[in-house]
């Protein structure tokens, strides 16, 4: 399994609001996913039809939660939600993403853990062009149950 399926059971937002479909790659270190909800005319994110570029942060969330999910399930465990408490150094590099065609990729890479929580970077494309990048921090099972 590395699709839809998974990643909904992975990611705490259901239906339309999960926004990743595809696990491209991942490991301890990462994971590499890809979407093309972005172009989705459903998309709940869109304002007036728009799709603006800061909401590629939640896509790099939803991105951080597979991973702390795979690895969760790699050592036996349930994921549980976490809390997204910041983002830093957050750099975008479009003001919109509604009219991009193709798929985009979005990255995680885990940068340190423990028992408060865990530290991410996030990074998004769209055909090899960085649309957003930044990191963020998660409170482990600290989410809503």
């Amino acid at each position: 399994m590395n699709g839809g399926e998974e990643i909904r059971s992975l990611v705490p937002h259901g239906g339309s609001m999960c926004l990743l479909e595809r696990i491209v790659q991942w490991d301890e270190k990462g994971v590499v996913l890809a979407t093309t909800t972005h172009r989705a005319s459903a998309n709940p994110l869109r304002r007036q039809g728009r799709l603006h570029a800061i909401h590629l942060c939640e896509y790099g969330a939803q991105a951080m939660a597979v991973h702390g999910g795979l690895m969760t399930r790699a050592k036996g465990g349930n994921a549980k939600p976490g809390l997204l408490v910041s983002l830093r150094d957050v750099v975008l590099s479009a003001d919109r993403i509604d009219a991009l065609d193709g798929e985009l990729r979005v990255e995680a890479s885990r940068l340190q853990g423990g028992a408060a929580g865990v530290q991410y970077a996030f990074r998004v494309t769209h055909r090899g062009a960085e649309l957003a990048r930044g990191r963020a921090a998660v409170i482990e099972g600290a989410g809503p149950a």
